[in-house]
């Protein structure tokens, strides 16, 4: 990988003549956010040369906005499908077929490029000969504003990667829309997304272009947002999950990603896929296994197991321990079993619940009978990225609110570093601030348990909403370990309450555990938040 020399900055391509971009924004029945999607590309001033909406046979009216737009804006051109593609790549090809510019940028109707992303992409790619440049993409969650960047390792420092089997990392970002690419790069190697319904066509598209070996320039910029609606009465792709057809469009999708880059000799690349394969989708649909049906859940599991069995050992070795134990027992059992304790595993941060069972031989194992599940990592691990596991009971109370915190041994790790104190973080989920911080020592207690007692003040919240309860352990040794607590279940726990409040005078507070076990805070306000309960509630009683 080369650096980008300090203090040297990109021309800006502003003169006739200078290279420039062709946007292709996709949509069906977006007529809400199509507009915005397009005025946002065209903001991007004189480097955007043309703007090709391409219309996939919309029935809400998006054709004839779009057209609209096209009478009083030259460079928008807009394409009207005769009949729905099904998904997002055909589109998108359209647009590649049709882009003058000798470099290309897709935009997705429901999202927006920032101000000054099309300069800093092209800038780069111009400055350093590169065949592909790419920057950050942050999530924007909807309605809160609050953001999320995606994959921001990749994007930490400006860097030049002169060929992406040097940084194998660019496969855990498998978005198309985040980039610029040369137009004579794709269509030379006929680069394309593959048509019809494909569901996760990003995937293909993206291991077809690191398959082709590009330059590459990755920039610290913000160059797209990708706008997470979760109350949209349709959902995206990315957010609805529900069904098995997903996971296996998923599978399909990965699977073929993976046979490209092997096709190209691109075999580094290939294991760096299906390690982030374990680590990232693995987990993420684990941790919400319990969520589905008895019948979702063991056809996922099969065909789960079906995938994994094509993962080689060196695959799940140069994975990051998380997501290979729960491959592990995947392929170890036949049937679903210990959902609980995946999910649990499967969070971020990682957490290990007891029982903690050994092998015959004394190696540490996930369970007595599955002995071949072996957890030796956990001997030597950095006691930072150790999946500890630590209890927690929210109880809010009119005299005061107490989070009791309960730290279990995990092999012998947590004993040899010698609990100390815990802080103690109440953040705000919808601006990710920490809205009250915590210290408190911890307490040995018989049977290898620590404990520690942290008062919170539910009254000085400022406004209803949705609090996580983050943990950062400190031990004697000099280490810490960040973490979340798993939220206790026993009976009259995890209920509302009303409390004080100094700004609604009384407060409603329910602590409750996250899809992933984790425990978290709802708050609403005032006597109709309490008055909304009790009615609920009879109503329950009346049924």
């Amino acid at each position: 990988m080369e650096p980008i020399e300090p203090g040297r900055s990109a021309p800006a391509p502003a003169a006739s003549g200078d290279p420039c971009v062709t946007v292709v924004v996709i949509g069906y029945d977006d007529a809400a956010h199509v507009a915005d999607a397009v005025r946002s590309a065209l903001a991007q001033g004189p480097a955007v040369r043309e703007v090709i909406a391409v219309d996939d046979c919309s029935t809400d009216g998006s054709g004839a906005l779009l057209d609209g737009l096209a009478a009083r804006e030259s460079r928008l051109t807009v394409v009207h499908r005769a009949a729905n593609s099904g998904g997002c790549g055909t589109p998108r090809n359209d647009g590649i077929d049709r882009a003058a510019a000798p470099y290309v940028m897709f935009l997705d109707s429901d999202d927006v490029l920032p101000p000054g992303a099309v300069d800093a992409l092209l800038g780069a790619a111009v400055a350093h000969d590169a065949q592909v440049a790419a920057g950050l993409c942050v999530r924007r969650e909807l309605p809160s504003g609050h953001e999320v960047p995606w994959q921001p390792e990749l994007y930490a420092k400006a860097s030049v990667v002169a060929h992406p089997t040097r940084r194998p990392r660019l496969v855990h970002d498998t978005l198309c829309v985040n980039k610029l690419y040369r137009t004579g790069f794709l269509r030379e190697h006929g680069i394309r997304f593959p048509d019809g319904r494909f569901v996760y066509e990003d995937f293909v598209f993206t291991a077809r272009v690191l398959a082709a070996s590009p330059r590459m320039a990755l920039v610290p910029d913000t160059v797209y947002v990708w706008h997470v609606r979760r109350a949209a009465e349709k959902l995206s792709i990315s957010l609805d999950r529900a069904g098995i057809d997903n996971w296996q469009a998923r599978l399909d999708a990965h699977r073929q990603a993976v046979e490209i880059l092997l096709a190209a000799s691109r075999k580094r690349l290939a294991r760096a896929a299906r390690a982030h394969f374990l680590d990232h989708s693995l987990r993420m649909y684990a941790r919400e296994l319990d969520l589905r049906g008895a019948e979702y859940r063991t056809d996922w599991w099969k065909r789960t197991r079906a995938y994994l069995e094509t993962f080689d050992t060196a695959d799940f070795e140069a994975a990051p321990a998380p997501g290979r134990v729960v491959g592990r027992v995947i392929l170890a059992a036949a049937e679903p079993r210990d959902l609980p304790r995946l999910k649990e595993v499967a969070a971020r941060p990682a957490r290990l619940c007891p029982p903690y069972a050994y092998a015959p031989d004394g190696t540490p194992a996930w369970s007595a009978d599955l002995p071949q599940v072996t957890l030796d990592h956990l001997l030597h691990r950095p006691m930072d990225l150790l999946p500890v596991a630590v209890d927690g009971e929210l109880r809010p109370r009119a005299r005061g609110t107490r989070l009791r915190l309960l730290l279990h041994e995990l092999y012998g790790r947590v004993a040899d570093a010698g609990p100390r104190t815990v802080d103690v973080d109440l953040v705000d989920r919808q601006h990710g601030t920490t809205v009250q911080h915590r210290t408190a020592a911890f307490t040995a207690l018989p049977d290898d348990l620590w404990t520690a007692t942290v008062a919170l003040d539910l009254s000085a919240l400022g406004r209803p909403g949705t609090w996580d309860v983050r943990l950062r352990l400190h031990f004697a040794d000099g280490s810490h370990r960040d973490a979340t607590a798993h939220a206790v279940r026993r009976p009259g726990l995890l209920r509302r309450v009303a409390v004080p409040s100094r700004r609604h005078g009384v407060l409603l507070a329910q602590p409750y555990a996250t899809h992933s076990g984790a425990l978290a805070l709802r708050t609403a306000p005032g006597v109709r938040g309490v008055a909304t309960v009790v009615r609920r509630r009879a109503a329950r009683l009346l049924h």
